[in-house]
C-alpha cells in the first residue's frame, strides 16, 4: 500500500469501483493524474496490476479495496475500509456493473445484475456520504437501454426499464412486456434505478452533486463477457474500430476521458445526465418522475435495512 502521508501525494483522492477492465481501467489511469485513486473491486489479483500501474508513474497514488457488489456486507466493510484510509475524497464514481443475457443469482439467491448494479452501489454511497465533504461529486455510470422509446436500444432487445418494486426486483420479477432476453430486463431495471437514485440524492442532498453518465456502446468491454467467444471476438474485432464513427457508440478511451470530465468538473451542476459527448440528456419518462424516483430510493433504502452488517440476505 503507498504512503498517502508524503508531501508529495495529491491533494484530492477519488473512488472508482469495477477499475479493473474497459471503460474503468481506462477512468482509473485518467483519474490518476487528478489526484490518490481509491480501486474498489471483487478480483484482487486485478486491482493489483491496475494499482501497480498506476504507483509506477512518477506521481501516482493508488490502494485497492476488495468489494464484491453482489454482496451488501461486503460492500459496508469495504465503505468502513475506504473511510479508514483517512484520504481527502473529491469523488466516487459508481462504475462497476454486469449485463448478463440471462438471468442469474448472487450466492444468496437474489437477482445478481439488480443487486451488483443498484442495491451494491447504493449502499456503498450511501455510507460514503457522510464522509464526503461539501461539494464532492458522486456520478453513477448509467445506460439509455433503461428508456423504452430509445431506438437503438429497442432494435438491440431491450424494452426499457421494468421495475415493479425493490423486492420483486431482486427476485427476478419485472413488469409485463420487457425482453425476451431476461437479463435484458434485470440490465435495464437496475440502470433505471441507478439513475433515479443520481436524481432523488441530488435533490436530498444539495452540498453534494449526484450525476449521472451514459458512456455510450462499448463493443469489446468486460459487459458482456457472459456473451459467446464469437461475438466477443467480432465485437473486439470488427465493432470496435467502427465505434467512433456510430451515433451513440464510444471507445473505453473516450468514455474515460468523458467520464473523467463530469467527475473532476468544479461547478455545482447536479442532477445532470450526461451522453456519450459529455453532453445533457434526458432519461425515461417514467424516471423523471420525481415520485417515481423517490419510491425507488425509499424502498431500496427499506429494502437494504433488512441485511446486517455481517449477514448475507435471503432470498425473499
Amino acid at each position: 500500500m503507498p504512503d498517502f502521508s508524503r508531501s508529495t501525494s495529491p491533494a484530492r483522492a477519488w473512488i472508482i469501483t469495477g477499475p479493473t477492465s474497459g471503460i474503468g481501467r481506462r477512468t482509473a489511469i485518467e483519474l490518476a493524474e487528478h489526484g490518490s485513486v481509491v480501486l474498489v473491486g471483487r478480483d484482487p489479483g486485478k486491482l493489483a496490476e491496475v494499482e501497480a500501474e498506476i504507483n509506477a508513474r512518477p506521481e501516482g497514488h493508488a490502494v485497492s479495496v476488495v468489494c464484491d457488489f453482489s454482496d451488501i456486507p461486503s460492500v459496508r466493510r469495504a465503505a468502513a475500509r475506504v473511510v479508514a484510509l483517512g484520504l481527502p475524497i473529491a469523488g466516487l464514481l459508481n462504475n462497476a456493473g454486469i449485463m448478463p443475457a440471462r438471468a442469474d443469482r448472487a450466492a444468496q439467491g437474489w437477482d445478481l445484475a439488480f443487486t451488483t448494479n443498484h442495491l451494491g452501489p447504493f449502499a456503498l454511497t450511501e455510507a460514503l456520504i457522510p464522509h464526503l465533504p461539501d461539494g464532492a461529486n458522486v456520478v453513477f455510470v448509467c445506460s439509455g437501454v433503461e428508456d423504452p422509446q430509445r431506438k437503438p436500444a429497442v432494435a438491440a432487445g431491450f424494452r426499457g426499464g421494468r421495475y415493479i418494486s425493490a423486492q420483486a426486483s431482486v427476485r427476478g420479477q419485472w413488469r409485463p412486456g420487457g425482453s425476451s432476453k431476461t437479463g435484458f430486463d434485470a440490465y435495464a431495471t437496475s440502470k433505471q434505478c441507478n439513475l433515479a437514485t443520481v436524481l432523488a440524492f441530488a435533490r436530498e442532498t444539495p452540498r453534494l452533486r449526484f450525476n449521472a453518465v451514459e458512456p455510450g456502446f462499448n463493443p469489446g468491454t468486460g459487459l458482456g463477457r457472459d456473451a459467446s467467444a464469437v461475438v466477443r471476438l467480432l465485437a473486439r474485432y470488427v465493432a470496435a474500430p467502427l465505434a467512433p464513427l456510430i451515433k451513440y457508440w464510444s471507445t473505453p478511451k473516450r468514455a474515460a476521458r468523458m467520464i473523467t470530465g463530469v467527475l473532476t468538473d468544479g461547478s455545482d451542476r447536479t442532477g445532470v445526465y450526461y451522453d456519450e459527448n459529455g453532453k445533457p440528456m434526458v432519461g425515461s419518462a417514467q424516471v423523471r418522475d420525481p415520485a417515481f424516483a423517490d419510491r425507488v430510493v425509499a424502498e431500496t433504502r427499506a429494502l437494504l435495512a433488512t441485511i446486517p452488517l455481517d449477514e448475507a440476505p435471503t432470498n425473499r
